[in-house]
């Protein structure tokens, strides 16, 4: 049986977040030790669409986006051209940086969600104080820069959690969001090759999946047309993490 599992950092009282592959396109279930997580405001996949061969197939693309090394504009282009909404969790680096990248985002009627200000372990953090404060001081600097609220709808950064970080987000009204599927396309000088990337997307399909993309991958800007297409063409659509998150 195929479990998504947590790895204990017992030094930090955190857990790592991550999906054991499966090939039979069937939904990943949760560790028994960790179903403490569903008394929370936590999502990672979308229940309401178990089978893969349900009539209404459905996938949630969401990108966790620090900065900007030319490959979110392709990216946003190639989403713009298949008319695809997605969700792009930012930190305060790409207001400061890229504030026409994000203004685009919300043009386009992408979601932009909280990453947090710096990209911190927030298991680290001491109290609900420190931790509104990480999550709070970036919802303020999107408010100045663009006129408009930032949902309540945050990723840990590295998907480091805690019982603690989950009870304290659910008590200022945010939506805690991690995945169901993810791949090595972070580290922008062992990028896998299209082809790698591609067979890891097409095996791990399954509905109602919140996949986890870095943006400022090269090889995720070289796919995203092509993996798009071929989603449609097996019956997918994709899906508002707003959606998920109001279930």
């Amino acid at each position: 049986m195929f479990l998504l599992s947590l790895n204990v950092l017992a030094a930090e009282n955190s857990f790592s977040w991550y999906c054991v592959r499966n090939k039979d396109h069937k939904q990943p279930g949760i560790a028994n030790e960790l179903s403490f997580t569903e008394d929370y405001d936590l999502y990672w996949i979308d229940k309401k669409h178990v089978n893969f061969d349900n009539d209404e197939k459905i996938v949630y693309l969401t990108f966790d986006a620090g900065y900007e090394n030319g490959n979110i504009n392709k990216i946003l282009d190639t989403l713009r051209e298949n008319d695809v909404k997605a969700c792009f969790f930012i930190l305060d680096n790409l207001i400061y940086k890229n504030a026409d990248l994000v203004k685009r985002m919300i043009a386009d009627g992408h979601t932009v969600a909280n990453h947090t200000m710096k990209h911190k372990n927030m298991t680290k953090c001491k109290s609900i104080d420190e931790f509104k404060k990480e999550l709070e001081t970036l919802e303020i600097l999107y408010k100045e820069t663009f006129g408009v609220d930032m949902p309540k709808i945050y990723r840990p950064p590295e998907g480091r959690i805690n019982r603690e970080n989950l009870e304290w987000a659910k008590e200022l009204g945010y939506k805690t969001v991690m995945w169901s599927f993810a791949y090595a396309d972070w580290d922008n000088d062992r990028q896998p090759s299209q082809q790698f990337a591609m067979k890891k997307v097409l095996e791990n399909l399954h509905n109602g999946e919140v996949m986890l993309l870095h943006p400022t991958s090269s090889t995720n800007a070289q796919i995203m047309d092509t993996m798009i297409k071929e989603l449609r063409n097996k019956g997918f659509k994709f899906g508002c993490i707003e959606e998920l998150c109001s279930g």
